[in-house]
């Protein structure tokens, strides 16, 4: 039944499954560019639920503030034109 718009309101419904899954209706779904696979995060709203889109950073793919210093400086060198061929750097480095 997903996908249905609810006689009343208009709003679109979805149903809830057995193992306690729901479909988001496929409008909102691409109105929000969300894929298969992706997380959504639930909160409790007065008498309802709200759930939004959200993007999961695991641990391994945080820059440490020491990394993300660098990549600042190496990002500010780029714009200022400071920047050398990878075959020069490669050589430098003996590989």
């Amino acid at each position: 039944m997903a996908g249905k718009t609810g006689t009343a309101i208009g709003e679109p419904i979805g149903r809830v499954g057995q193992r306690r899954q729901v479909v988001i209706p496929r409008g909102i779904f691409d109105t929000l560019r969300m894929r298969e696979g992706d997380f959504v995060a639930f909160a409790k709203h007065g008498n309802g639920v709200l759930i939004r889109p959200r993007r999961v950073v695991g641990p391994d793919d945080a820059l440490t503030p020491a990394e993300a210093k660098r990549l600042r400086r190496s990002l500010k060198q780029t714009r200022q034109g400071k920047t050398r061929p990878w075959a020069e750097v490669k050589s430098e480095l003996g590989l």
